[in-house]
């Protein structure tokens, strides 16, 4: 995600850490490439000139050549700075006073809406929030059916009707949503094209008939400048109140991200991370702008660790590892619960300094890894997980056969778990866990 972009900036700071104090010349030349690279990232040009004019400002103030340490604080201004431009806070949805809210879902064809919709009724029914989903897509063969499958796997209601005019069928769907006492309707509407004004006035009629609280742009981040344009021809003519981007995990260059606000002056409340129901999140200003600058987003692992790791299953272990029982069942316990957090290489890439690479201390830490990793362990016996060291070299063939992966892999997970195990004897790292372990208990 905005590896690019990431990349670039990451030079700039280097750069600037490099420097004893600040100056106009080496200040001139960081905005020069701090410049190039929002350029090159696909951003605005009239933003990326704003951008930079408001960092020389504040970078060139007496504030920041008084300071003790002037280079932190020009880093912290190019945060701040990024942070405003993404929207500087976040913004949840709008809600209407008396049961449903409508949340009316715009954009482009291909943009990713329908898929949109399934995720956000499923980050609802996370908050307890339930939803009825409606395809308002009268032109796209099989919408419904689509929608409807979509609504089906995220456990919420889908709203059919055989009426094929678009207002009849919106004012319908809002009665129907009010009888039966859903929290949120999540109507779809067709892709169409912001030069159009036949379609767009045919939405216009559409968003009259459903009263959305809150209607919301689907734009793909991939496609740059051109999503920018789109929003804030959508905004002018239709009117919207919030973004959500999607595919932003593909997305090395970040220039609809970074424009996009600024441009229709609207938030964005959600990004798409992924092709999973789940893989929706909402959108922090100020996380994505540390992320962007290699400072990492902690506070989103967190959040994402709290939801899917097993809080009674952590207190198990962390007692077996006092008293020094760990074994390959718990080592491989605890990689199924890293698989949940996703994929490696973006859990790596919310922690400070570990860039996007996926490198730790030379060894590539990727999902097929870890599934590797798994594979060995469950192609072992029970006694085997219990006591590694009756595993002799006839065993080791055998759980290489049944992994299939080389007995030197098999040495390798061997190897590694001896080591962590003995890790776990150490005075400190002991101590560690039993302030854990009491924390656990007081909770």
């Amino acid at each position: 995600m905005l590896e690019t972009l990431s990349e670039r900036l990451g030079k700039v700071l280097r750069f600037l850490r490099g420097e004893v104090q600040i100056t106009e010349e080496n200040m001139a030349q960081a905005l020069k490439e701090i410049r190039m690279s929002l350029l090159e990232a696909d951003v605005n040009f009239k933003v990326v000139k704003q951008f930079v004019e408001n960092v020389r400002q504040k970078s060139m103030g007496r504030e920041v050549h008084e300071s003790l340490n002037p280079t932190q604080q020009v880093i912290q201004i190019v945060q701040s700075e990024l942070t405003s431009l993404l929207g500087a806070e976040n913004r949840e949805l709008n809600r209407s006073p008396l049961k449903p809210t409508v949340i009316m879902l715009t954009g482009l064809q291909g943009s990713g809406k329908t898929t949109t919709a399934g995720k956000l009724a499923l980050h609802l029914k996370g908050l307890e929030q339930s939803s009825l989903l409606c395809s308002l897509d009268l032109k796209r063969l099989a919408a419904a059916e689509q929608l409807e499958t979509i609504a089906r796997e995220s456990g919420s209601a889908f709203f059919r009707s055989d009426l094929c005019d678009l207002p009849a069928l919106a004012r319908e769907l809002r009665r129907t949503a009010a009888e039966t006492g859903y929290d949120y309707v999540i109507a779809d509407t067709a892709g169409r094209l912001h030069v159009d004004d036949e379609l767009m006035d045919e939405l216009l009629r559409v968003k009259e008939a459903l009263q959305p609280a809150e209607t919301v742009f689907v734009a793909d981040a991939l496609t740059g400048q051109d999503a920018v344009n789109s929003a804030r021809s959508f905004a002018d003519k239709i009117g919207i109140d919030s973004i959500i981007l999607t595919k932003l995990d593909a997305d090395a260059r970040g220039g609809a991200a970074l424009s996009i606000v600024s441009a229709t002056q609207r938030p964005i409340k959600f990004i798409g991370t992924g092709e999973k129901p789940g893989d929706l999140q909402k959108f922090h200003p100020g996380r994505l702008a540390a992320k962007i600058l290699g400072m990492g987003d902690v506070l989103t692992l967190i959040e994402k660790a709290q939801k899917e790791f097993d809080e009674k299953q952590a207190e198990v272990l962390s007692r077996r590892l006092l008293e020094n029982e760990f074994s390959l069942d718990d080592f491989l316990a605890q990689l199924r619960q890293l698989e949940k957090l996703g994929p490696m290489e973006e859990v790596l890439g919310m922690l400070p300094n570990l860039g996007f690479k996926g490198d730790l201390s030379g060894v590539r830490m990727d999902g097929k890894r870890v599934r590797h990793l798994m594979a060995v362990i469950e192609s072992m016996t029970r006694k085997e997980r219990e006591n590694p060291k009756i595993i002799d070299g006839r065993r080791r063939l055998r759980i290489s056969r049944g992994s299939g992966r080389p007995v030197s892999e098999v040495n390798q997970v061997l190897k590694s778990y001896m080591e962590m195990k003995k890790n776990f004897k150490k005075p400190l790292l002991r101590k560690l866990l039993k302030k854990f372990d009491n924390f656990s208990k007081m909770r």
